[in-house]
Order: C-alpha cells, then sequence, then structure tokens
C-alpha cells in the first residue's frame, strides 16, 4: 500500500513520535509511506527520520488559523495527493486532520482515516469550541476511520456529534515499555543536579513537556515559585524543546527559580531522568492521553498531574499517581510538595506505579493495528504513480 501521513508541524513531542513508529513498521513491512508536514519542523527530524521514509515538507500549511494559506495548503494537498494517488490518507493532529481531510476529495479512492491525538475542542473558549467541533463534523464526512489514543477521545468525538461509536477505535500509543522499566539513573547526573562528588542526591521533580503553551509550564512555574522558598534542596527538571522555551526561560529568571529549574533540553535517555525523579508532573491544557504518563509509571515514577480526558486510564489516583482539578495549578504544587515531604506516601505510590500493567501500550501492537484499521488488503496497485522526486530520509 501506498500511504500518506500528514501533520501540522514536525516537533519533538508525543503525537509526532507516535506517528513516525507507525510509519517505521508500516516501511518495515513493505508499503510505501510518505509524510507530509507543514511549516516550522524541529531540526532534529532531518537526520532522525525513518530511515526508508519519503518526506514531504508543505510550507503552506501553518499551525494558526489562517483563511488564506489554510487555502493555499488545502489547494496544494489537493496537488501532491493526485501525484502520488494513495492507498491510505492518514491525517494526524487538529489543523493538518481537517485540511487534509478536505483535500481527500481530490482522490475518492483513498481510504482516509484520522488520528485523534488530543482533542482540539476541550479545554478552549466556547467560540473556539464552536468552531472546532463545526470544522470537525464538517471532514468528518471525508473520513473512513478514527483512530484515538485513549477511549476517552474517541468518546469525546461521539458525545459531540462529530462521528458514531463503530467509526471510532482506540489503539494505544505504542512505545518501547521494557525501555523504561527499572532504569538507571544518567551517567552525568551530578553535573545535571549541580551536585558534588560524596554530597546527596536532593530531591528532584521532573516536568517532560514540550515547550508549548497547552503545556502551560509558565502558569505551572508561577505557582511553584509561591512554595519553592519551602523546598530549598529540590531540583525541578524540565525536559523538552519546542517554540515555548524562551518564554520558559525567561519566566525562570524573573521568578529568581534560576537556583532550582534545571532545563535538560530533548535527551535521548528520558528513562534516566524518570530514574533520577522522586515525582513527575504534568500540567497540560489539553491531551489525549500522554505518553509521558504512561512512561512515568513505567519506570516507578509517580506522576502528579491535572485532570485530563483519559488520564485515569493510567493514572490510578492515590496508587500510583495523583490526579488534581484541571483547573487548579496551586493544587499541583500543593500536592508536589506534600507528596515530596511524605516518604512513606511516595514509596507507596512509586510502589504502585512498577506494579501498574502498562503492557497495552507496547510498541508491537501499534503499526499493526493502525494498518489493519484501513480495511484494505496488503497489495500493490498496478500503474499508480512512481514516487518521483523524492528522497528517504
Amino acid at each position: 500500500m501506498r500511504i500518506i501521513h500528514l501533520v501540522t508541524r514536525l516537533l519533538r513531542a508525543g503525537s509526532e513520535e507516535n506517528t513516525l513508529d507507525t510509519c517505521r513498521w508500516q516501511i518495515a513491512q513493505g508499503h510505501d509511506v510518505v509524510l507530509i508536514h507543514g511549516a516550522g519542523p524541529d531540526p532534529y527530524w532531518d537526520t532522525h527520520l525513518p530511515p526508508g521514509l519519503m518526506r514531504i515538507a508543505l510550507p503552506e500549511m501553518v499551525h494558526p488559523v489562517h483563511p488564506l494559506q489554510d487555502f493555499r495548503a488545502v489547494k496544494r494537498l489537493r496537488q501532491v495527493y493526485r501525484s502520488l494517488g494513495p492507498d491510505v490518507i492518514h491525517t494526524h493532529q487538529s489543523k493538518a486532520g481537517v485540511l487534509g481531510r478536505l483535500a481527500a476529495r481530490a482522490v475518492p479512492d483513498a481510504v482516509v482515516g484520522h488520528g485523534i491525538h488530543i482533542v482540539p475542542f476541550e479545554g478552549v473558549s466556547p467560540a473556539k469550541r464552536a468552531l472546532y467541533i463545526a470544522a470537525e463534523r464538517l471532514v468528518s464526512r471525508q473520513t473512513d476511520v478514527f483512530i484515538g489514543v485513549s477511549e476517552a477521545v474517541g468518546r469525546s468525538y461521539v458525545a459531540a456529534g462529530i462521528t458514531r461509536r463503530g467509526r471510532v477505535h482506540c489503539v494505544r500509543s505504542g512505545m518501547d515499555i521494557e525501555r523504561f522499566r527499572n532504569p538507571a539513573l544518567p551517567a552525568d547526573w551530578r553535573a545535571l543536579l549541580g551536585v558534588q562528588s560524596g554530597n546527596a542526591r536532593p530531591r528532584v521533580a521532573l516536568m517532560m513537556a514540550a515547550f508549548e503553551p497547552r503545556k502551560r509550564h509558565v502558569a505551572f512555574l508561577r505557582a511553584f515559585a509561591r512554595v519553592a522558598h519551602t523546598m530549598p534542596d529540590l531540583k525541578l527538571l524540565l525536559a523538552g524543546a519546542g517554540p515555548e522555551e524562551a518564554r520558559v526561560r525567561a519566566a525562570v529568571r524573573g521568578l529568581g527559580l534560576d537556583k532550582t529549574v534545571v532545563f535538560c533540553g530533548h535527551r535521548p535517555d528520558p528513562e534516566a531522568l524518570f530514574a533520577l525523579a522522586d515525582l513527575s508532573v504534568l500540567t497540560s491544557a489539553r491531551e489525549g492521553l500522554p505518553r509521558v504518563a504512561v512512561q512515568s509509571v513505567a519506570a516507578g515514577c509517580p506522576m502528579v498531574v491535572q485532570q485530563l480526558p483519559g488520564i485515569d486510564e493510567v493514572i490510578d489516583h492515590d496508587r500510583n499517581g495523583l490526579i488534581v482539578d484541571a483547573d487548579d495549578m496551586r493544587g499541583v504544587v500543593r500536592q508536589m510538595s506534600a507528596l515530596l515531604r511524605d516518604d512513606a506516601r511516595l514509596n507507596r505510590l512509586r510502589a504502585g506505579a512498577q506494579a501498574t500493567d502498562v503492557s497495552a501500550w507496547a510498541l508491537d501492537a501499534l503499526g499493526a493495528r493502525t494498518t489493519s484499521l484501513y480495511g484494505l488488503p496488503v497489495r500493490r496497485p498496478v500503474g499508480r504513480p512512481a514516487l518521483a522526486g523524492l528522497e528517504p530520509a
């Protein structure tokens, strides 16, 4: 099969990792796989895409709503679709999901799937909610199958009248679970935390999240700054990359948290950071089901997280982590600081995390289950246009 995957931006974040792991499996099975992405990709992917993946940059597709650019993006996508003659068009993320499915009318024989990595109409203003639901209902007519990363995101689409229950399927965001089981400390942990040889390791809290607005780093830091003086031995690790990093760094300086907050970047050993942390924290306004929650639990690191659709599918409150009301940022900080002072409870939650079964998120099922939902036989149609002018990544 020839399969097109379409993402809005190619950042270093969970939905991209999910998509690329699917691409990697499909390539290994002999499928022709093409990744199309919009403007502003992370340069990291210039050298880290799966071997054999064909990549097309579409600068006309930008992240904000922009009617003229959006029209141009749909027009360009229609041209690309016609030239490639795909069997499957699989869109991901909100903007690419709408534009990519509008353009799919240019190839009426293609199966069209949409990956729900996040519910775009939750955690936004009433006006945006109405706009996003209207757009999703419009393009649902051009969608053969919806693939959600959790049961909850699928239910949200059904409840909003976008689709019916039988067209939505849950495929967990697969990852190498064993990599996160019993991880070792990072080799550079002393340098990372600024700990001299012979000195004990301080308390460590970890936020592993891409630097983008919906992760709410700045709001969390403002709440954290109110109580940081009560935990002078704490180190707060911020791991990730993204367009908001400069703003977050400025907030750290402005709040006087320079000696407490450590920026780790996007490291190749996330499992080691979980081994270093006493707990992890996540304050996203919107998610599908965050991969980092699964990784944290798999590593035996309790998570303090705000209420999100489907988060209780992996975080069991007061057994392997703590769930706080979605709008209670001070509550997150309060629970985090209390837990760091309570060794008995922290150890109990750590044991609960280690005992949690997260095998449903194993990597093996992601590509196979996703591909099976396209509902097509594995064959290579005769006379289809070649992938001319494109180079493997």
